[in-house]
């Protein structure tokens, strides 16, 4: 190695350590605001308990506002894949795991308050009565038993384990998805647009995840960045 290559070697090592320290820097403040921003949902929440700015019926509030929170991270987290890979904007995938970890969060709350301060932890009224009539609290339930795996796999030490498997078993999401949508679909009451607009913002996702639709948007994303 010569004088020359070694001195350009020694001026391109900060360099690059300083590039890298501030990709570094830039993920950790990106991660660190959504996660405060999935968490605000929950804080509202507490902080309106706090102050006795529910309605009169407190419980349909915690229902309600921890289900839409659910639907509503879920799907920002399905949108992670196709905003780094469509639109070029690779900060989306690092804040996928930790969207879909409070999506199941919230989905968890959602049913802690269905069935404790609805039913009393009642579960044998719940599965010999509603969970056969009333169809929405069925696909609710599939919801959560499909993101259930996707919480505990979420470790980098499943994703070894399971080697390509993780993939495929983290597909459920979309499963999930589409049975948070039926389940918020089926339990609104006529007139209501935010279900139609889940469900179609589901859609648009599972439509750009078919590869001649996502092939499609990536070579337009570029012709128009030329």
């Amino acid at each position: 190695m010569t004088t020359r290559t070694m001195v350009r070697n020694s001026v391109n090592k900060p360099a690059a350590a300083r590039r890298k320290r501030a990709t570094w820097d830039r993920k950790r403040w990106f991660w660190l605001l959504v996660n405060l921003a999935a968490a605000l949902p929950l804080l509202l929440l507490l902080w309106d308990a706090w102050r006795g700015n529910l309605s009169v019926n407190p419980i349909d509030d915690f229902t309600d506002r921890t289900g839409k929170a659910a639907i509503i991270i879920l799907l920002l987290s399905l949108a992670c894949t196709p905003v780094a890979s469509i639109l070029g904007w690779r900060l989306a995938a690092t804040v996928r795991k930790s969207l879909g970890l409070w999506a199941f969060a919230y989905a968890g709350l959602h049913f802690l308050v269905f069935i404790g301060l609805d039913y009393g932890f009642n579960i044998g009224f719940i599965l010999q009565d509603d969970l056969l009539q009333k169809r929405y609290i069925f696909v609710g339930l599939l919801a959560l038993l499909a993101m259930l795996p996707l919480a505990i796999t979420s470790t980098k030490g499943w994703m070894r384990r399971l080697g390509k498997g993780w993939k495929k078993l983290h597909r459920l999401a979309y499963a999930a998805g589409v049975l948070a949508v039926l389940h918020f679909l089926w339990l609104a009451k006529g007139g209501r647009m935010e279900p139609f607009l889940y469900a179609a913002a589901l859609a648009l996702l599972l439509i750009v995840r078919i590869p001649a639709v996502r092939k499609r948007a990536i070579t337009l994303r570029r012709r128009l960045a030329t």
